[in-house]
């Protein structure tokens, strides 16, 4: 059997009180990410923000939205993807923000973070959209008391015929609608695959004038906090 020496074992000592202390310096640390809607004409839905490890994405573009990525679009539900996420042990924690958030406004949204889960990933529904999302995915997170700030295109799930119905789409009374909209999911001419949107038309209910944009349509900023 190996017998350390005074200076081998002061050397191992002094090794593991610097990993223990690197560690701790990782206890209690979050990510703060704040939202900013830069549409004139849609609401986002609740915020998922979840931090976890490189590796962890929420789709791929070009690529069939998964079922639970296709609800948090198609109805601004979190629980399903939340669900997802919280099941996986690359997956260190995931918040969703409450309310919607309105053109031009903000929210921070607070997830812990520490060791090898230093990566994020944001999404969230458009409202008035059939199946449209703004989404940050799987991106590293910053370092020290640097900021990360990310402009975000709208995605589409491609997985709802974007027909533009007040029937088609949840929410809130839209002007268009004279209520809150229905929020039933047509079948048929979907693309099947995540791209980027292609904004509102006016090919149904909703004004294009009022309802459509042009990418980016959030912001994202993201520090390290105790």
């Amino acid at each position: 059997m190996q017998t350390l020496t005074k200076p081998l074992m002061r050397t191992a000592l002094l090794a593991v009180a610097a990993a223990s202390s690197l560690a701790h310096a990782d206890d209690g640390l979050r990510f703060e990410v704040t939202v900013t809607n830069l549409t004139r004409g849609q609401q986002f839905t609740p915020i998922l923000v979840a931090a976890h490890r490189r590796g962890v994405s929420l789709f791929t573009s070009g690529d069939a939205a998964s079922p639970e990525l296709a609800t948090l679009a198609e109805e601004g539900d979190t629980a399903p993807l939340t669900s997802l996420l919280s099941g996986l042990p690359e997956v260190k924690e995931v918040v969703s923000s409450s309310g919607l958030l309105d053109p031009g406004d903000s929210v921070t949204i607070t997830v812990e973070t520490g060791g090898p889960f230093d990566h994020l990933s944001v999404a969230a529904m458009l409202i008035p959209t059939n199946d449209g999302f703004f989404a940050i995915n799987g991106v590293a997170g910053p370092k020290g008391n640097l900021l990360l700030r990310l402009d975000s295109p709208a995605y589409d799930a491609g997985s709802e015929r974007n027909d533009e119905f007040c029937a088609s789409i949840p929410g809130p009374g839209f002007a268009e609608c004279g209520g809150p909209g229905g929020g039933g999911q047509p079948q048929g001419d979907e693309e099947g695959y995540v791209h980027i949107h292609a904004g509102i038309h006016g090919i149904g209910d909703l004004r294009p004038e009022v309802r459509d944009w042009r990418n980016p349509v959030a912001r994202i900023v993201v520090r390290r906090v105790r």
